[in-house]
């Protein structure tokens, strides 16, 4: 059984993750190990460079923190302003075996209201319960669950990047 250690106690994050190893490596048996370390840059990451920082020095401190182990994978969710809006995305960033492998989500575009309040220095989560009436939604389906109707939830659209990230442990002779 291989381990990987998530630098995150987050049920959304550690359901991706798995999900993604189980899809990219369906003989394997995995186990998950979380593992809270700092990320170095903010609460909330406001750009796309700032985002993967943030899960590449997750992923890093996590193989620091806990050295035994097969994988360490750090997820970010990050928000950016384009033009008048804010989009919405994450960056999954996967290390092992002298390879590191990274992943971005699709992206969406937050509601004013939403935006506003990120503006105004909240965190994503906490914007999003405030304005649809929710409490930890970020641990549940996050705020493309909400906006989708549960079409796209957050564990899911984590999943296809964590799935990305994976490319080249998948094809280490390219890598």
């Amino acid at each position: 059984m291989k381990t990987i250690v998530v630098a995150s106690a987050n049920p959304v994050k550690l359901q991706a993750t798995l999900r993604g190893f189980q899809r990219m490596f369906p003989g394997e048996e995995f186990q998950l190990q979380t593992v809270a370390v700092p990320s170095g840059v903010g609460d909330q990451p406001g750009s796309d460079e700032e985002t993967l920082r943030e899960a590449s020095n997750r992923a890093a401190n996590a193989a620091v923190a806990a050295p035994v182990a097969d994988y360490w994978a750090g997820i970010e969710g990050g928000i950016e302003e384009r033009g008048r809006e804010m989009a919405g995305y994450a960056w999954i960033v996967v290390r092992a075996q002298g390879l590191t492998g990274k992943g971005r989500t699709g992206t969406f575009f937050l509601p004013r209201r939403v935006a506003e309040l990120v503006r105004q220095g909240m965190e994503l989560g906490d914007a999003d319960d405030a304005v649809f009436g929710r409490s930890n939604s970020k641990q549940e389906n996050g705020a493309v669950g909400i906006l989708t109707g549960n079409v796209i939830d957050r564990a899911e659209l984590y999943e296809q990047a964590v799935v990305l990230a994976l490319i080249p442990f998948k094809n280490p002779e390219l890598y």
